[in-house]
């Protein structure tokens, strides 16, 4: 069977959309490390964790000596870590990647503290390969008012961070969501990743539930490549033009399934609904989409895939069998599209 990529699990699902005093509360780092460590499946175990660099999993400002704890920990547990999510996001440290000149230096600055992170981890030894992800972290309707003049500053902004990241020897993703500005379709991604021109420092990261929405055109309708209705010779056609476009700029890749609607929970803006990986509502064949994204990742410098399923309700998070089946469907995705 092949050996690469390596399994991922996303420690984010335990952040994402949750908020304190509700029902659906933060996961603590430790307990998703555990429920990721447990799952096996015909002695299959993930390789490793993605961590999202903020609180209350991680202080992007904690002590060298908390960051190498911390990576003890995940090691203790037999996983590695794989990328890594700067903090861009107002509230957090970053701010507006088309913002005035504080916001976009703030966006530079969570990339400067990640790409710390990420040596202080690379040092460690608990990480040896993976990307840090960033998006433009403002909305689609604050773009629409310029943008062609908002997708010039996004790149202006993603330049100077992938230059602090070439210095750090780390690459940035910019993962594709509906959600964000100037990166809220498969059209105007391109135009920002071709914009930006660094393509040895600065990529994509698809996640199929997020880039499933671009096919249907959700927030920017002029770019849909399939109506509400459609036949599978007519979605695969449509797949394939798209991930044409993308593959070559694709650095990072989450698996992940979708039922066609968005969400979005607490104060996350709407996106593409993440799904257990056997929703009987998946619009998605997993191990086949899969295959577009992953031909040649080896030569993108891809050596492991992650699982993304973001607002899940903390019940079905704290289920072990949630991981076990999401292992399962990772583990074939490997073994068809893999290598050695």
């Amino acid at each position: 069977m092949p050996s690469k990529p390596k399994l991922h699990n996303a420690m984010w699902p335990g952040l994402v959309g949750k908020e304190d005093g509700t029902d659906h509360p933060p996961i603590s780092l430790d307990r998703m490390l555990e429920l990721t460590a447990a799952a096996e499946v015909n002695g299959q175990k993930y390789d490793g964790v993605d961590l999202f660099l903020f609180h209350p999993h991680t202080d992007p400002d904690a002590s060298d000596d908390a960051i190498r704890a911390m990576a003890d920990k995940i090691a203790g547990h037999g996983l590695k870590v794989g990328s890594l999510v700067a903090p861009v996001w107002p509230g957090t440290v970053g701010d507006s990647a088309m913002g005035d000149e504080t916001a976009r230096g703030k966006f530079v600055l969570a990339v400067e503290k990640a790409c710390r992170i990420a040596r202080i981890l690379n040092e460690h030894g608990v990480r040896q390969y993976g990307v840090i992800r960033i998006d433009s972290a403002d909305s689609p309707t604050n773009w629409s008012a310029d943008p062609a003049g908002n997708t010039q500053k996004i790149a202006a902004t993603f330049r100077e961070a992938a230059k602090v990241a070439q210095d750090a020897g780390e690459r940035l993703a910019a993962e594709g969501e509906i959600c964000w500005a100037g990166m809220h379709s498969w059209k105007d991604m391109v135009d920002l990743l071709e914009a930006v021109d660094m393509p040895g420092t600065v990529g994509f990261q698809a996640d199929m539930a997020h880039t499933y929405l671009y096919l249907l055109g959700y927030n920017a309708p002029g770019h849909a490549l399939l109506g509400g209705e459609y036949t599978d010779e007519e979605f695969y056609a449509a797949y394939e033009k798209m991930t044409d476009a993308l593959r070559p700029w694709t650095i990072d890749f989450h698996v992940a399934q979708n039922d066609g609607s968005v969400h979005g929970t607490g104060s996350h803006d709407k996106t593409g609904r993440h799904c257990p990986a056997d929703d009987a509502n998946g619009k998605l064949d997993i191990v086949k989409c899969a295959g577009y994204w992953l031909k040649d990742a080896a030569a993108r410098g891809i050596e492991h895939i992650c699982w993304d399923g973001c607002m899940f309700p903390n019940e079905m998070l704290e289920t072990q069998q949630t991981w076990n089946t999401i292992l399962d469907a990772m583990v074939k995705v490997r073994d068809a599209h893999g290598w050695d």
